[in-house]
């Protein structure tokens, strides 16, 4: 494992002297820096990049950034791969053009249909995905077990591929299926994946209830889910709702952004308690990198990916043709908006779990219990795939992990 600040030997004091922002590369750090760079210390580096570009060092930046080309490889092991991005992410930071995060990456934009395949190859190589959904799915099952009209509201619906499953698994509850209701809100990054808007997804849903003698209705909002409001949600008197926030509330901003930066975090959670719904589901990565600073935030990043990067390298061979192009896709977009973006531009904005714990009790929800089943699909899912996937509930919350590190929490709502 390289993912860990407590893998460095005592001669690498220089790279915990830049968490503690007191290097100086003069003297003994210089010497060391020398060290380190004979020693082709990739991590160490980089980090000492980082800290210069926190600095505004732009003339040990382009040195360094210079000398880290030739250890990073898209294709090399997860350190160097990972490495790759987090160096591009510098880059664009230090040239101010995190807003163009795409060229920053220096990749072609792929067709709409390849990027789903790239999006679904992931979905089915690490079960980051699958955990969420299987996860918000087992919960909204059981708690809308007897009600004959749902009301699913889905904040980022994407491929819709979670409530395929859903609609598949309410068919055979005993006593007949519901009646299916699906609001849908959705981001242009997901239509451009899509190749289309969210009729597309509707269709796809609609066939799939009708093969399955499902009652369904699907209402695509055309608009954007900071602007969303009551009455885009379309809610009817007796039907049993369902909100899921998979994965996209991080996308929200709150009042760290700026004084003229509405809080759409905060405004959601309000809007959504005052359907007085009967579940809402919450799947968000395990990291913080909303408010941090950014050299913090750089180290947080970079702990966290290296857990992606080494569970993606067990579960598809390095050589394999897609996987340069699943990371570059599917990752290194987001881990360069972390670094490279500051205020609206960055919407990679993730918080640990307790904090959005504080965020749905200041809203006025109260933790939904989850049910043992749930944790037990879970539990055989992992089955397939390497045992360094863990699985642990703590408090209420499920939490999926790489080795010992928890990368995706779950946790219901009401």
């Amino acid at each position: 494992m390289q993912g860990t600040d407590s893998d460095f030997p005592e001669m690498y004091n220089i790279s915990n002297q830049v968490e503690q922002n007191e290097v100086s590369l003069e003297g003994d750090n210089w010497g060391r820096l020398m060290d380190m760079l004979s020693a082709s210390d990739l991590k160490g580096l980089l980090f000492i990049c980082a800290q210069a570009v926190a600095e505004n060092d732009k003339l040990t930046t382009e040195w360094l950034i210079s000398e880290l080309r030739q250890l990073v490889s898209v294709s090399g092991d997860p350190l160097q791969r990972l490495s790759a991005y987090m160096l591009e992410g510098l880059v664009a930071k230090m040239a101010s053009s995190g807003s163009s995060i795409y060229k920053a990456l220096r990749c072609k934009e792929p067709a709409s249909a390849e990027l789903f395949s790239y999006m679904h190859i992931l979905y089915e190589i690490c079960p980051y995905f699958k955990f969420g959904y299987m996860s918000a799915n087992g919960a909204i099952a059981e708690a809308v077990k007897d009600e004959s009209v749902v009301h699913i509201i889905d904040f980022q619906i994407v491929q819709g591929a979670q409530w395929m499953i859903l609609i598949h698994a309410l068919s055979t509850r005993p006593g007949g299926p519901p009646k299916i209701r699906i609001t849908a809100i959705d981001d242009s990054t997901s239509a451009y994946a899509r190749g289309g808007g969210l009729e597309i997804v509707g269709l796809r849903l609609s066939k799939i209830a009708e093969s399955c003698k499902v009652p369904f209705e699907f209402n695509a909002v055309d608009t954007s889910v900071a602007e969303v409001q009551l009455e885009d949600l379309g809610v009817r008197p007796g039907e049993a709702i369902a909100v899921n926030f998979a994965l996209m509330l991080h996308h929200m901003p709150d009042e760290s952004v700026g004084n003229q930066t509405p809080n759409h975090r905060d405004r959601l959670l309000r809007l959504t308690k005052s359907l007085s719904p009967n579940v809402v589901t919450l799947v968000e990565q395990e990291l913080n990198t909303n408010t941090a600073p950014f050299y913090s935030r750089f180290v947080e990043t970079f702990n966290y990916y290296m857990a992606v990067f080494e569970s993606l390298d067990v579960t598809l061979p390095r050589e394999h043709k897609e996987r340069i192009n699943v990371e570059q896709h599917c990752l290194a977009r987001d881990i360069v908006n972390v670094i490279a973006c500051d205020g609206p531009e960055r919407v990679e904005r993730h918080e640990l779990l307790g904090k959005w714990r504080s965020r749905f009790t200041m809203a006025g929800f109260r933790p939904y219990p989850l049910s043992p089943l749930v944790n037990s699909t879970i539990k055989a899912l992992l089955q397939n795939y390497s045992e360094k996937f863990t699985l642990e509930e703590r408090d209420g919350a499920l939490y999926l992990g790489w080795m010992d590190k928890a990368m995706i929490s779950s946790c219901t709502w009401r």
